[in-house]
């Protein structure tokens, strides 16, 4: 099953993904969208209020009266419609989907503060548990974390580095890891690279494009 998912997934660039399974159109941090990128979401996740994140022009390409969107209050507080604000820590069922709510935040930086509640999401899929880290740094609450697939930043400057990546990734033991946050704002192929080349013979890597 954890295939069926990785041939699903399709990276949007940056931290944006969709994911096309269990009868459900899925989106993480939508951004940038190209005209020939998109179809109606069923549930769209958003991590917190940055431009690279919550993109409204992009939301209007995907969002239709039947999408739900979760998300964070500041967030949720510029949207109208099907709206779920959430917070770390919970879990609910969207569209039949269960999501898992998880902190995101920086250690030693101060672009994404732990005092702000922004997240990351745990969707599980067919039985697939699928972590989408949001903008974090490798942070104690993954030692918790479990996933079959996980979704890291590796860019450094607001997000860790691919060297404190592959510490998350050995903390939380995915069957598959897969770098993002990367090729667009901040960080390139290197940093990917360097991720995946760490984690030979450890954990998989899948590298999308």
């Amino acid at each position: 099953m954890i295939e069926t998912i990785l041939q699903s997934l399709t990276w949007l660039g940056h931290d944006g993904y969709c994911l096309k399974a269990a009868g459900k159109v899925i989106y993480f941090d939508p951004f940038k969208l190209s005209e020939n990128d998109y179809e109606p979401a069923d549930i769209v996740l958003i991590s917190h209020e940055h431009y690279d994140h919550f993109s409204p022009k992009d939301l209007e390409k995907i969002v239709t009266g039947q999408t739900t969107i979760v998300t964070d209050k500041t967030v949720a507080k510029k949207l109208s419609g099907k709206v779920e604000e959430v917070s770390p820590g919970d879990k609910i069922t969207v569209a039949g989907v269960q999501v898992e709510v998880v902190p995101a935040y920086n250690t030693n930086k101060d672009f994404h503060p732990k005092a702000n509640g922004w997240l990351g999401f745990i969707v599980t899929v067919d039985g697939v548990r699928i972590y989408h880290a949001g903008d974090t740094d490798y942070i104690p609450e993954m030692q918790e974390i479990r996933a079959d697939i996980a979704l890291l930043p590796v860019s450094g400057t607001y997000v860790m580095t691919a060297h404190e990546a592959v510490e998350a990734a050995l903390a939380i033991g995915p069957q598959v890891a897969i770098p993002m946050h990367y090729g667009s704002i901040v960080g390139g192929s290197d940093d990917a690279r360097i991720f995946a080349e760490a984690l030979k013979g450890k954990i998989r890597v899948e590298l999308l494009t």
